[in-house]
């Protein structure tokens, strides 16, 4: 479902194969990382060209984007970060602006056509706003959080470790093929 249907919420796609197995317990479900190792499993069996291409273009899309969007301090998260981007996937990126009416006066202002969604407010550090928007033909997903929740992610905040996250010249370090031993991801 995740690689090829699109489905990017690991916790939906969780309940709908449960569903679909008749597993009644949260035990026999796999976890996060389980689940990453089988996507990735699946897409060098199935879909490795494509994929290995589909990839360099999300994150091309993404560095482009990141280098537009500099003065809000750019993060790509998620599946085009972990290399497990489906035919399906969106490029998320994470944006710290002072205010989020400024990424929508800097759209305006390019006339850059893009549509908000209303985040889900279920955690105290949820995004403020989602847009969404076409780079050429790739699907970005820009999610904008107070300057207080990058700081709260850089030490993990709630005994977490924070979410995995890149900054541009990662991004384009994982685009020119830097050896992982060299290229630093963000916790």
């Amino acid at each position: 479902m995740i690689a090829e249907d699109g489905i990017s919420d690991y916790g939906f796609a969780k309940r709908k194969a449960a569903r679909q197995l008749g597993a009644t317990s949260a035990d026999e479900l796999p976890n996060n990382a389980e689940i990453e190792t089988e996507v990735r499993t699946y897409l060098t069996l199935f879909q490795d060209d494509e994929h290995l291409e589909r990839q360099r273009l999300l994150r091309v899309a993404a560095a482009e984007v990141m280098r537009e969007l500099e003065p809000f301090r750019p993060y790509l998260t998620g599946s085009v970060l972990e290399g497990t981007a489906g035919r399906y996937s969106e490029v998320d990126i994470d944006l710290f602006p002072e205010s989020a009416k400024e990424v929508e006066i800097f759209f305006l202002n390019h006339n850059v056509d893009y549509e908000h969604r209303e985040p889900r407010r279920t955690q105290p550090e949820a995004p403020e706003a989602i847009l969404v928007f076409d780079w050429g033909d790739v699907p970005i997903r820009l999610r904008i959080y107070s300057p207080e929740v990058e700081r709260l992610h850089r030490r993990g905040s709630h005994g977490t470790r924070g979410m995995e996250r890149a900054r541009l010249p990662t991004v384009e370090a994982l685009i020119n093929n830097t050896p992982p031993a060299t290229v630093d991801i963000e916790p």
